[in-house]
């Protein structure tokens, strides 16, 4: 997959059928009428108000299991073999096989994020964009990466149109941010046999100081993989300083880790309550309705033992007397339990924001699904909306939806959220065939769509676009891996509702890795 300077029509694979915040930043479209969709029978929806709580009342949303089999009604049962079955609206075009490599042959590039401020503006500095991706060596198996993460960075001149650029989105990759060993030191137990680096987010503050949220992660395994003990995540800061020339980009500082938060066991579930939980994606923001408070979202499992947890009624979620609810004897017995993903909420107790406490979960996803993966919020209109990204596979029994965005709405950052288009909550779904199994990125099931595992880490950013990495293109006999971003593709939001912007790019497809800083600064961070 060279990289070209050549710009290629993107059509679409396969058929289609029918069935951070970023204060005021999205552009307000006039989304397609998700709602006009022929639902197929099945529950109704949980009623949620919007209704907004204090950031620190003892109020948690639910993403229901009646919430979530919208997904399934909103999709075609008589989609065939290899075709799309969820509604174009909510579907990611399909993304072609012959995609560039935007680290020329470097690095495995996957999660990636932007600096920004408080506000999820996206920043350039001294004329160049600068973005934090998770890379790992090409020597390793693209399904090897996780275990051997590591914080990179790519750099790129600022205000150069899309047609303009090289294909693969003109960046170039600056190298790790931390040296080798930097981040293994705040582990109190130095026997790990891993020790790598997952996702967060990047703040930049005045004279080029960056502060780089993370997850700083320790792994305990033996050879045949198996857990001497569970492993460590923690929610980590660094603080380095950018440098800028006109050769490029580099930094100096982070050289040191503070450990920020470990799961609590209270409202976040740990290694010793479940060896397979879910503690990462930290990202920082300013609450428009708290001026100078400092939040933060991650995600978090509901803190229950592995093998003693349920759900309740709430989490349920239906509507009385509903012909299609599930008891919840049926749901716990189900093996359901297992899934109990969150949204974590975190404040910042000093201005250095080295110092934080917990407070409840702004969301849950009990028997819905286990991961609520780099959650972001967004302010558009009066509304705080709630992004998050899940799998397919970490899907509850009995509910399926695309992998993907999913977004939820309310009246402030802790709300009764109102999961987005017929309260299903799904945002943005790759193309996906809900009548046939998934298989997995290594090994796509024959009859699915061929954009099934197209695209995954997905992050809004300003106008509604969003930006995502390539994990497999194609079908069960004609399948290529990824390992770079994806086109960046756009969305608009009205109200309770979200649509695809087709007319964004090529049919929806803009640039390769294109992730276009809003504000200029200089290199004393005074914006331009």
């Amino acid at each position: 997959m060279a990289t070209s300077t050549r710009r290629i029509a993107r059509p679409l694979i396969g058929g289609l059928t029918a069935a951070g915040v970023l204060a005021g930043a999205l552009v307000a479209g006039a989304p397609a009428a998700v709602a006009e969709t022929e639902l197929q029978p099945g529950p109704e929806p949980t009623i949620h108000t919007q209704e907004a709580y204090d950031p620190e009342a003892d109020f948690t949303a639910k993403w229901t299991r009646a919430d979530a089999r919208q997904i399934k009604r909103l999709s075609d049962p008589d989609a065939g073999s290899r075709e799309n079955s969820m509604p174009a609206a909510l579907t990611m075009p399909t993304v072609p096989q012959d995609f560039p490599d935007m680290s020329n042959g470097e690095v495995w590039v996957w999660d990636t994020w932007p600096l920004t401020d408080e506000d999820g503006n996206q920043y350039s500095v001294n004329g160049w964009e600068v973005i934090f991706s998770l890379v790992a060596d090409r020597s390793l198996g693209f399904d090897e990466r996780h275990h051997y993460a590591k914080i990179g960075y790519f750099y790129r001149p600022a205000d150069v149109p899309v047609e303009e650029r090289p294909e693969n989105g003109g960046w170039t990759y600056g190298g790790l941010v931390f040296d080798e060993g930097v981040t293994g030191e705040i582990f109190e137990d130095q026997s790990f046999t891993h020790q790598t680096q997952w996702s967060g987010s990047a703040r930049i503050f005045k004279g080029g100081e960056i502060k780089l949220f993370f997850t700083d992660v320790a792994f305990y395994r033996n050879p045949d993989g198996s857990n001497i003990k569970p492993y460590d995540p923690r929610i980590a800061l660094s603080v380095g300083k950018l440098h800028s020339n006109k050769q490029g980009v580099s930094f100096t500082g982070f050289d040191k880790v503070h450990d920020l938060l470990q799961a609590d066991g209270t409202y976040y579930q740990t290694g010793e309550q479940n060896e397979f939980f879910n503690f990462r994606d930290p990202f920082t923001f300013e609450d428009p309705d708290h001026p100078g408070e400092t939040y933060m979202v991650f995600e978090g499992n509901t803190a229950m033992p592995r093998e003693e947890a349920y759900c309740t009624e709430e989490d349920l979620g239906y509507q009385e007397g509903d012909p299609y609810a599930e008891t919840v004897e049926e749901v716990n017995a189900s093996g359901a339990t297992y899934q109990i993903a969150n949204v974590g909420l975190a404040k910042a107790k000093n201005t250095e924001l080295t110092e934080w406490e917990f407070l409840p979960p702004v969301l849950s996803a009990n028997c819905v699904t286990d991961q609520t993966e780099r959650p972001q919020y967004v302010f558009k209109d009066g509304k705080a909306y709630l992004f998050t990204i899940s799998h397919r596979g970490t899907y509850a029994a009995g509910i399926d939806g695309p992998e993907g965005v999913y977004a939820f709405v309310g009246d402030g950052i802790r709300s009764d959220f109102q999961p987005l288009n017929n309260g299903s909550g799904l945002a943005l779904g790759n193309p996906t065939n809900l009548n046939f199994a998934g298989g997995q990125p290594f090994a796509p099931d024959y009859n699915q769509h061929p954009g099934h595992f197209q695209a995954y880490s997905h992050y809004v950013m300003p106008g509604g676009l969003v930006q995502s990495f390539i994990d497999t293109i194609g079908t069960h006999d004609d399948f290529v891996r990824g390992g770079t971003l994806a086109p960046t593709v756009k969305i608009d939001l009205d109200g309770a509702s979200s649509a695809v912007d087709y007319s964004y790019g090529d049919g929806g497809l803009g640039g390769w890795a294109d992730i276009p800083a809003n504000i200029a600064v200089n290199p004393g961070g005074k914006v331009q």
